[in-house]
């Protein structure tokens, strides 16, 4: 058996029309090209333009906003004598409306004036008999102090004062263009902001 040979390949048939000539070979042509293999670009613009669109209208639909809505109640300023600055008692409320608790993380107010913008932190609730007794004004309104800390449950409510210090006078104060609260949760990307 090793020692068959294999048989000889028949020869090809003889035929009677002459030799073809050689054609040109092009190695580009053997891989195409853009224009040969994509679709036309008026096409792949209309399909990119589609994703991009879809992708927009996503990002709009789910980005991240409070779970909670509230609104500022009552503002009450009274000049500090000497100091050209005012206390600011600021009374807000609002409710949690989303499926976990709210947690209480910071407390903020900005004012907005014509002579520019400024910022303050909430006062501590330790702090409040202080206030209310070097300023009596600032107690006429004032709820619970709005703590730090504190416990919003789902579909709970909370109302609470907030006191800060804005170093503008009265009337500054009151021809204010804006105020806002910023409250921050522990666990949730956007703040709760109230303006007035």
């Amino acid at each position: 058996m090793p020692d068959e040979i294999p048989p000889p390949r028949p020869a090809p048939p003889a035929s009677d029309s002459p030799p073809q000539p050689r054609t040109q070979f092009h190695i580009g042509e053997e891989f195409g090209t853009a224009k040969k293999n994509l679709p036309p670009v008026k096409i792949v613009a209309i399909g990119v333009g589609v994703v991009a669109v879809i992708a927009i209208i996503l990002a709009l639909v789910q980005r991240p906003h409070s779970a909670t809505a509230g609104s500022i109640d009552d503002v009450v300023s009274v000049e500090v004598p000497d100091q050209n600055m005012v206390m600011v008692a600021i009374n807000v409320s609002f409710q949690n409306n989303g499926v976990k608790s709210y947690w209480i993380h910071t407390i903020k107010a900005d004012l907005d004036t014509t002579n520019g913008s400024f910022t303050d932190d909430a006062a501590s609730p330790a702090d409040f008999d202080r206030y209310f007794q070097a300023f009596p004004a600032l107690k006429q309104h004032a709820l619970a102090p709005l703590e730090r800390e504190a416990k919003i449950t789902p579909r709970g409510r909370i109302a609470g004062t907030v006191i800060v210090a804005f170093p503008v006078t009265p009337d500054a104060f009151a021809n204010r263009k804006s105020l806002k609260v910023t409250i921050q949760p522990y666990d949730q990307p956007v703040p709760l902001v109230l303006t007035k």
